[in-house]
C-alpha cells in the first residue's frame, strides 16, 4: 500500500479529475511531456488553464498521478489474471495475454506510463519504479515456478522476464485503433511467443 507523509488533502471533484487525467494522457501520448502545456490539458478537459491547478499542483504532479494509477492498474490486472491458475504454461500465457492486451486497450495511458516516467521528480520516480519492480516480480515468479517444475527451459530468469515485459510494453508504442489486429489478438500472439521463448508447449 502506498503511504504519504503529506497532510490530508481536501476531496477533489472526481469527474473533473478524471477529465483532466484523460486529457493529460491524450496530450502526453501525442506530444510528449515537455511539449504539452497546461493549456493543452485544460482545453482537452473543457476547463480554463487555471482549472488544472485547482486539482493538481503542477504538470509533473499530473504526470505522477497518471503514472502511479496506470502502474497500479497494470499490476492489479496481472495479479487478478494469475489468481487461481496453477499450470506453468497457462500462467505465463494468461499473464502475457492480458498484460499485452492492456497495453493496446489503454494505449495512450500505457504509452505515458511506460515512456514518460523519466520526467518525474526523483521522489515520484522512486514510487513508480517500485511499482515497476512489483510488475517485474509477477513475471519472474511465473518463470521461477515454471523452471522449478521443469516446464520451462530458461538460461537466465532476469533476462527472460525483461524480454517478455519488453514485448508487452512495446505494444503501447506502435498500437493504433486503426490497425486490423484487436487487443485480444495481440495478447494471444504475444502469449504464444512467450511460450516459445521459454520452451513450453501451448496450454
Amino acid at each position: 500500500m502506498l503511504t504519504s507523509t503529506s497532510p490530508p488533502q481536501p476531496a477533489r471533484d472526481a469527474t473533473t479529475v478524471d477529465r483532466l487525467m484523460e486529457a493529460a494522457a491524450h496530450a502526453f501520448a501525442e506530444k510528449g511531456f515537455h511539449a504539452t502545456t497546461t493549456r493543452d490539458i485544460a482545453s482537452g478537459a473543457g476547463l480554463s488553464p487555471a482549472g488544472v491547478y485547482v486539482h493538481f499542483g503542477s504538470k509533473e504532479d499530473l504526470l505522477f498521478n497518471l503514472s502511479r494509477s496506470g502502474h497500479q492498474s497494470a499490476l492489479q490486472l496481472l495479479r487478478d489474471a494469475l489468481e487461481g491458475i496453477e499450470g506453468s504454461a497457462e500462467r505465463l500465457a494468461v499473464a502475457m495475454n492480458r498484460f499485452s492486451a492492456w497495453h493496446a486497450e489503454q494505449y495512450q495511458l500505457a504509452k505515458v506510463v511506460q515512456y514518460e516516467h523519466q520526467h518525474l521528480t526523483p521522489e515520484h520516480r522512486a514510487v513508480v519504479l517500485g511499482l515497476r519492480k512489483d510488475i517485474d516480480a509477477q513475471i519472474r515468479q511465473v518463470l521461477e515456478r515454471g523452471v522449478a517444475a521443469g516446464d520451462f527451459h530458461v538460461d537466465d530468469i532476469g533476462d527472460t522476464a525483461l524480454a517478455l515485459l519488453s514485448m508487452a510494453v512495446d505494444v503501447a508504442r506502435w498500437y493504433s485503433p486503426t490497425i486490423k489486429r484487436t487487443p485480444q489478438e495481440i495478447g494471444e500472439t504475444n502469449a504464444a511467443l512467450a511460450l516459445r521463448l521459454v520452451g513450453a508447449g501451448h496450454p
